[in-house]
């Protein structure tokens, strides 16, 4: 960056620098110095001992007492391929800065006042060599240099701080203080700070200003051997803040009480709260619930893309008899869907079930297909089942006179005869259910007769009934192409050239891209390159997917990371779901939020509803809303409504790049420390758990590494219970505890 001239802006503590609206969220929006003033009557000499380079802002704070008082220069050398800043300070007396007659007049009469400039030099304007600059002062003025620089940030955006709900002032100016120290890079004072024991960096996010202020007072008493008159206090500089809003206590306080009004208060030693997402499965279950909630359960997610209204009340009241009659309180969350890529749902494939047996290398069973037999209308079956098909039965005659040991006989939709062992009764709610084996491979479908031959004679018939259909889906291999269709009736699995099929309805993805762009499917489980585009078609060449092929189906996410499309904060769908959340749930999650516009948008429709009390979660799955996170957190804080974070990392890794994601959820979390808002760490937490009751090394270490968030959320799956009861465990035992259980080891007096 070369810049042709010299900004000069002066800001008092009676106003704030700029009222310009920020629309980027470079640290740089909270650094950046703009001309607000005319100072043809105010000159300044600035006497520097050594010169100064490069693109860097120069902060100077003057108390003008009427004495000659050290004065800090702090600057700013912005690096670059846009690298963090270098900061560094010196010190000089008030001699060398030294104002003109008018400005000696001027300040006289203003005693007490601070004064901060910001000068923003061109490159071409100041020498090369400024080395020494940053070894003039030593570890006490490079810390005070850097809380100077973190107060004159505060004066900077105090027009912003000033728009902040007073339930987030707080917490919303330490953001602005953490931006601050993120905007310089303190690697060596960090590790000079370190080396001594005295300030961790790394560790002040909660509460920036009070550490700094902490660490300074500590090095003044070292230099000193004694309590020092010139200890730095922690003065806010915004005006409606007192000093003790800016300790560390009551920050800490602040980030626990955000938490429990968002998620509730934890009644037992853990610290984290547990999130489990729900579906229609619940509707299909009387325990589900109640044992989700007995192994810790405290937060039910439900995700407004799947179900409806009806299915939503029902899994509500569940929710909330079960909290009731356990006493364990639980809250409700409810996703909007928002304005997601997806493909179309396809057409129903046939009404078959299939009973797969599982073989070996040879082709020999080694393990029966588990088929669950029930009425007609009853539930899954129990969850201590692993049934690989469920068939409901119309025929109560029938399976009254079914016993175990029965050898159950039918033809399949290809004409074969099978048989199904019977294995197992349960007294069911409805009935009487079965367990029974299928040594071979077989096809079922609606209208199966059932029967048992018993003295060569056949018994009464069962009819299969209710058969879902087959879910249709296209297998991809690279090379592929695929065509993606604006109009779903045109939809075929295969085209005559062989290619492949699916429709995305939503007009975004047609107005959009450009040929060249990558695309991805199904949260990046295949990726293809754009081809050719039209008003109404689309074709992909695929370049990444399974050397076997893997399977593209209905409601499948569409991500295209390098795209700039343009989507509403909110669709039609999600205002019509908002109203249903705003009478039933606890907490809203704003789903693929962008930037600050959707926020408002939000707010204006939380206005038009009256709902100041409805939390809010904003699920942060894209690059726009990972760069921008720190100005719509801002914006959020401008209304009172409980706030939370959700680190979406299914389509926030597809977006930003899988190599990237670790380092993309450490600077969410630490955002959100600094901001004192509770963080949901989500996606694929202990999934393999979940779907399979084993959890592999790397999901148990995630959820370790997720303890620091406020919230962990599993989703679905047929061991859910379980993968929820192994969370809870992780939970409660924290890393100290361990390492007071571990013995210390003792050396052997033997060699061996």
């Amino acid at each position: 960056m070369t810049l042709g001239a010299l900004s000069v802006c002066v800001v008092t503590n009676q106003g704030a620098l700029s009222n310009n609206a920020i629309q980027s969220t470079d640290y740089s929006d909270f650094t950046s110095s703009h001309l607000c003033e005319k100072f043809t009557h105010r000159p300044f000499r600035l006497n520097l001992k050594k010169p100064m380079f490069g693109d860097k802002i120069v902060q100077i704070l003057n108390r003008q007492r009427g004495t000659l008082a050290l004065t800090s220069i702090v600057y700013a050398i912005r690096k670059e391929n846009d690298e963090p800043e270098r900061g560094s300070s010196s010190a000089c007396a008030d001699d060398e800065l030294l104002l003109t007659g008018s400005e000696k007049e001027h300040s006289s009469k203003e005693q007490g006042k601070e004064e901060f400039v910001s000068l923003l030099h061109s490159k071409t304007d100041l020498p090369q060599n400024t080395e020494n600059l940053g070894n003039q002062g030593n570890l006490l003025d490079k810390l005070k240099a850097v809380h100077l620089h973190v107060l004159a940030m505060e004066q900077w955006n105090a027009s912003r701080l000033k728009l902040s709900h007073r339930n987030y002032l707080v917490s919303s100016t330490n953001l602005i203080h953490y931006l601050a120290l993120k905007s310089l890079d303190v690697e060596q004072l960090r590790e000079d700070l370190s080396s001594i024991g005295l300030l961790n960096l790394e560790t002040i996010n909660p509460y920036v200003l009070a550490s700094l202020s902490a660490g300074i007072s500590m090095l003044e008493n070292l230099k000193f051997n004694s309590n020092t008159k010139d200890c730095v206090e922690v003065i806010p500089t915004t005006k409606t803040l007192k000093k003790k809003d800016l300790t560390t206590n009551t920050m800490r306080e602040r980030a626990s009480s955000n938490r429990e009004i968002l998620l509730g208060t934890l009644q037992d030693e853990r610290t984290t709260h547990i999130m489990v997402t729900v579906g229609q499965e619940v509707t299909e279950s009387e325990t589900l619930i109640d044992d989700l909630l007995k192994n810790g359960t405290t937060v039910i997610r439900i995700n407004c893309a799947h179900g409806n209204p009806s299915i939503w009340s029902e899994i509500i009241r569940r929710v909330k008899r079960s909290s009731q009659m356990l006493e364990k309180p639980c809250r409700i969350l409810m996703d909007l869907a928002g304005p997601k890529l997806r493909t179309d749902k396809m057409k129903d494939g046939p009404c078959v079930a299939k009973l797969s047996p599982k073989k070996n290398a040879s082709g020999n069973v080694i393990f029966p297909a588990q088929v669950w037999l029930a009425p007609q209308g009853s539930g899954p079956p129990p969850a201590h089942l692993c049934a690989d098909q469920v068939l409901y039965v119309d025929g109560q005659e029938f399976l009254n006179k079914v016993e175990v040991g029965d050898t159950v006989r039918f033809s399949d939709a290809r004409g074969k005869q099978r048989v199904l062992k019977i294995s197992k009764k349960f007294p069911i709610f409805g009935g009487i259910g079965f367990m029974a084996e299928c040594t071979k491979t077989a096809y079922v479908e609606s209208g199966t007769g059932l029967y048992v031959k018993r003295n060569k004679r056949k018994s009464s018939i069962g009819f299969v009934v209710d058969v879902p259909p087959v879910e249709r889906f296209v297998r991809l291999k690279v090379g592929d192409l695929l065509s993606i269709s604006r109009d779903s009736s045109n939809e075929q699995e295969e085209s005559a050239c062989g290619t492949h099929r699916v429709s995305c309805s939503s007009g975004y993805l047609f107005d959009s891209v450009k040929p060249g762009e990558p695309i991805a499917f199904d949260d990046g489980k295949i990726w293809g390159v754009i081809k050719g585009t039209s008003i109404s078609e689309i074709i992909v060449s695929i370049t990444h997917a399974d050397p076997r092929g893997t399977k593209l189906g209905s409601e499948k996410s569409i991500n295209i990371p390098e795209s700039n499309i343009r989507y509403d904060g909110l669709t039609s769908k999600d205002l019509v779901d908002l109203d249903f959340v705003a009478t039933h749930a606890d907490m809203v999650g704003m789903s693929f939020v962008r930037d600050v516009r959707d926020i408002i948008v939000l707010h204006q429709e939380f206005q038009k509803r009256k709902l100041s009390k409805l939390g809010v979660v904003l699920k942060i799955e894209t690059k726009g809303g990972f760069m921008k996170l720190p100005l719509i957190l801002l914006e959020v804080m401008k209304c009172s409504n409980p706030l939370g974070v959700m680190i979406a990392r299914g389509d926030l890794a597809v977006e930003c790049g899988w190599e990237k994601l670790a380092d993309v959820q450490e600077e969410i979390l630490s955002i959100c420390s600094a901001a004192h808002v509770p963080v949901i760490w989500a996606t694929q937490v202990l999934e393999s758990m979940a779907k399979t009751g084993v959890p592999t090394r790397a999901e148990i270490t995630d959820v370790a590494n997720g303890r620091r968030a406020s919230c962990i959320m599993l989703n679905k799956g047929r061991h859910i219970v379980e993968a929820v009861s192994t969370l809870d465990t992780i939970l409660r035992t924290s890393s100290t505890k361990v390492k007071a259980e571990l013995k210390p080891l003792v050396l052997s007096s033997h060699l061996y």
